[in-house]
């Protein structure tokens, strides 16, 4: 058969020289459709489109990923990237995906800071930031040419900024007004995180308390073993010392003859 397996694209041509010579009487529901459209005949693969040039080196052999599909990149995903990166907790603010038909952002007039209908996030800074360097030339703003995206990001930024603030007083000011007229609100998120972090405080405490307990334990038992054998000795007899010291009485020093004693016979 060689490098190629061509036996799928003779199936139809199999299955019709059964049938003519009618060892098969059942006909395959694909039979008429494959006659009909036959599969592609083309074995060669084409190269996919390429949406930016390569850096092209001079090799001797032909490249591995020649036919590999090209990265399909946007200019949003390197705003939202930066923006995100210096902006973490951004992340953690809950959104609403929900769109039409995805094209949302494109419908609204980002000459304006940031738009009444919308929430304030980061994908605002970005749609914002894209205005600024490219403009809107059908709806009539031309883009300024000594716009760069260090400065588009910078002014983005700080209108961002200041409509967060705004947007803090007045919540902070409607608290203000509730409590007032007698309003009550629960605990904050600030609140509560520090009532958990002191409760796994306190956990560690009784934990870290009773290994140290432990420790100490372990550590004095390591020196018992001294006292246990003073304390298996028998306790002394007074005879017994009695007639030690005897003894001893009758041993002389170390240096000094030995005098008188029992003679001994041979």
């Amino acid at each position: 058969m060689g490098r190629y397996d061509f036996r799928p694209l003779r199936v139809h041509q199999h299955a019709s020289q059964l049938l003519a010579a009618e060892r098969t009487r059942v006909v395959p529901p694909w039979h008429e459709v494959i006659g009909t459209i036959p599969p592609a005949q083309t074995l060669v693969r084409s190269q996919p489109l390429q949406h930016q040039e390569r850096p092209r080196r001079p090799k001797t052999r032909k490249p591995s990923k020649l036919f590999q599909p090209q990265r399909i990149v946007y200019e949003e995903d390197t705003l939202r990237r930066e923006f995100f990166g210096d902006h973490p907790w951004e992340l953690a603010r809950p959104r609403v995906v929900l769109e039409n038909d995805g094209k949302d952002a494109e419908r609204k007039d980002w000459s304006l800071s940031f738009q009444p209908d919308r929430p304030v996030d980061g994908e605002s800074v970005v749609q914002r930031q894209m205005f600024l360097l490219h403009g809107n030339p059908e709806a009539g703003h031309m883009p300024d040419p000594n716009m760069t995206p260090a400065k588009a990001y910078d002014q983005a930024r700080k209108e961002f900024y200041e409509m967060r603030l705004q947007q803090d007083i007045e919540r902070r000011v409607a608290k203000e007004e509730a409590l007032a007229t007698g309003a009550y609100f629960g605990k904050s998120t600030l609140q509560i995180g520090m009532e958990l972090e002191d409760k796994a405080y306190e956990e560690w405490k009784a934990w870290a308390s009773k290994e140290v307990v432990e420790q100490e334990q372990k550590r004095a038992a390591m020196y018992t073993g001294i006292g246990s054998e003073a304390a298996s000795l028998p306790e002394a007899d007074p005879q017994v010392d009695a007639a030690l010291e005897e003894l001893d009485a009758t041993i002389p020093a170390q240096g000094q003859e030995a005098q008188g004693g029992a003679t001994i016979k041979p």
